[in-house]
């Protein structure tokens, strides 16, 4: 028999909230034995170096990441030593290992009848560890994917900002980084504190981040570690191709309008976006 991650009542909440709004959730991942702190140095042993991000965790809420130190033990050891070690650390696609791979199938098997209705096929499925010292702080950015991230160990508060809020993230910011060309780290100030919304985490609790919602997140006074699983959707891409297309309007000199939120499709300049990208006068982001 497989195990059940998410009951009824959780998807239900996640039906009424996807793709558009944030919104906590209860899961049954918090026991699971693949995401034990042991079991994770593990983990961070097998990926490969790229797919192992770690830096110190007393961090601005704005930084460029590649000014970010980075600890002097080895990735497993900082995994082993998260106590006292003051990091942040990011195992990414973790699916590259078959027990885990596994995992985040069943996992997100259990919500494809939310998803799928409402956003197509789940498609680029991947699926990230963050393990975090105490206090730690993961600075404000956004991510391109439809995001579920579980609550494991520890408790966090992510807080997170409306997507539409262009003075958070400008338009040029995410027309570049779909380009490749912008790291996903956003600037702060003091001033976009007011125009957040604090969601608390503990274990066993999940939140919904839905695509490109800037956020930010302080770890508790103990280890934390979570479990995040994303995909990737038709609208999403369109969206990124949207974006990318505003820029060359926008080096043209014209003034495009942002992509529209869910459910507007933007199918008009993703295909614009995607025969110019075919015709080989853009590079492929």
């Amino acid at each position: 028999m497989s195990t059940v991650r998410f009951d009824p009542t959780a998807l239900a909440v996640l039906a009424e909230a996807y793709p558009a709004a944030p919104v906590t959730f209860e899961h049954k991942l918090a026991a699971e034995g693949l995401l034990t702190r042991a079991a994770l140095a593990e983990l961070a042993e097998f990926l490969p170096a790229d797919s192992v991000e770690y830096n110190l965790g007393d961090l601005p809420l704005g930084v460029d990441p590649d000014k970010v130190e980075r600890p002097a033990l080895s990735a497993a050891e900082v995994i082993r030593q998260i106590d006292r070690a003051g990091s942040w650390m990011a195992l990414k696609r973790i699916e590259q290992h078959p027990d885990y791979a596994k995992l985040v199938d069943e996992v997100l098997g259990e919500v494809r009848d939310v998803v799928a209705p409402r956003t197509g096929a789940m498609e680029r499925c991947e699926a990230f560890i963050f393990v975090s010292s105490p206090h730690a702080v993961t600075p404000l950015h956004f991510d391109p994917e439809h995001n579920l991230l579980l609550q494991i160990e520890g408790e966090k508060v992510m807080t997170m900002f409306p997507v539409t809020d262009e003075a958070i993230a400008p338009p040029r910011v995410h027309e570049l980084f779909h380009l490749g060309a912008h790291h996903r780290n956003l600037a702060w100030r003091d001033e976009f504190q007011a125009r957040g919304r604090a969601f608390a985490l503990r274990p066993g609790q999940g939140l919904h981040v839905p695509v490109k919602a800037p956020h930010y997140v302080r770890n508790g006074a103990f280890p934390s570690i979570s479990l995040s699983v994303t995909w990737r959707s038709e609208w999403s891409c369109a969206e990124a191709d949207a974006r990318a297309l505003n820029h060359i309007l926008r080096r043209a000199g014209l003034a495009p309008r942002s992509p529209q939120q869910y459910p507007a499709r933007n199918l008009g300049k993703s295909l614009a976006y995607r025969a110019i990208r075919r015709a080989g006068v853009v590079p492929r982001p």
